[in-house]
């Protein structure tokens, strides 16, 4: 039997504490160790088969962002939260987490999920589903990276000024950047003409965190 190592980023200690016995209880899952950031991973030692994340983290971290880290370490993921915010599970869901798991979930639900995921194969669920479901109910925009970053920094409540000097850019690049973002949005069908809007097309496709 193949014995799959996993770490878990959880920043509620009692949790952490429960995820770690459970792991200790089975002969083919070992657990690396539980961190409460993405960031702070990079100090387990070895390859990891699976990062059990939570989804909603006190660093105000993105779930999209935490994903790609993992991936970047060569890791799946898999989402495991209390929370219900369809926003943070869509962007989750788009990132390429292999699937969602309640921390409600009874021990046996938990283990079987671990154990799908740390194989690569995708845990299914009527939640992640339904996530999934909806967020193709939304066009996409087709935003670059660096749309979507200014979007990200000018729906938080960034002036363009301000958002020019934290990405280097000038004001009129960053006005004309705010613009092709509101015409590829209204192209998909989803105006944004104002900075509401576009908070709220920021929030609908993962671009922004939301506060707990």
């Amino acid at each position: 039997m193949p014995v799959r190592t996993i770490a878990l980023v959880e920043d509620h200690a009692l949790i952490a504490f429960g995820f770690r016995d459970l792991i200790a209880s089975t002969e083919d899952l070992t657990l690396a160790g539980s961190v409460e950031t993405v960031a702070e991973l990079a100090g387990l030692e070895g390859p990891l088969d699976l990062v059990v994340l939570d989804l909603r983290l006190a660093d105000a971290s993105l779930p999209a962002d935490n994903v790609a880290a993992i991936h970047e370490r060569g890791a799946h993921a898999l989402i495991y939260t209390g929370a219900d915010d369809r926003r943070l599970i869509q962007s989750a869901a788009r990132s390429g987490a292999l699937g969602l798991i309640r921390k409600s979930a009874a021990p046996d639900v938990l283990l079987d999920a671990i154990r799908t995921a740390a194989e690569g194969r995708e845990v299914f669920s009527t939640d992640w589903a339904a996530a999934i479901d909806a967020d193709a109910a939304l066009t996409d925009a087709k935003l670059s990276q660096r749309e979507q970053e200014i979007l990200g920094l000018y729906a938080s409540g960034e002036t363009a000024t301000s958002v020019a000097i934290r990405t280097g850019l000038s004001r009129d690049t960053v006005a004309d950047y705010v613009s092709r973002i509101r015409k590829k949005y209204a192209e998909a069908g989803r105006p944004a003409h104002s900075r509401v809007d576009l908070y709220k097309r920021a929030i609908e496709d993962g671009y922004l965190g939301t506060s707990e």
